[in-house]
């Protein structure tokens, strides 16, 4: 089955930086597009970046220019690289396989003073 698993949340002050890390298994990883997502206690889930198996990326209006998406195809892992935060960021971070129902059980990132 496909298994999907965050890491590389936590604390972190604003202006701060963290490197998030989904690694995958199940799946022919390198074929797929991957995206993360987030969600913050009642708010609806966002969208935050998708890399596509080229490696073409989008990355929502509240990250661009801060987050950066990538992939290691080796690894089986995407990666979200996210700088300048602030504390709007915060939420659960999930990544997931592009465009099907397959998710992560997310890791939490919170960003504060």
């Amino acid at each position: 089955q496909v298994q999907l698993v965050e890491s590389g949340g936590g604390l972190v002050l604003p202006g701060g930086s963290l490197r998030l890390s989904c690694a995958a298994s199940g799946i022919a990883f390198s074929i797929f597009g991957m995206s993360w997502y987030r969600q913050s206690p009642g708010k609806e889930r966002e969208f935050v970046a998708t890399i596509s198996a080229s490696e073409n990326t989008n990355y929502a209006d509240s990250v661009k220019g801060r987050f950066t998406i990538s992939r290691d195809n080796a690894k089986n892992t995407v990666y979200l690289q996210m700088n300048s935060l602030k504390p709007e960021d915060t939420a659960r971070y999930y990544c997931g396989v592009f465009g099907t129902a397959h998710w992560g059980k997310g890791t939490l990132v919170t960003v504060s003073s």
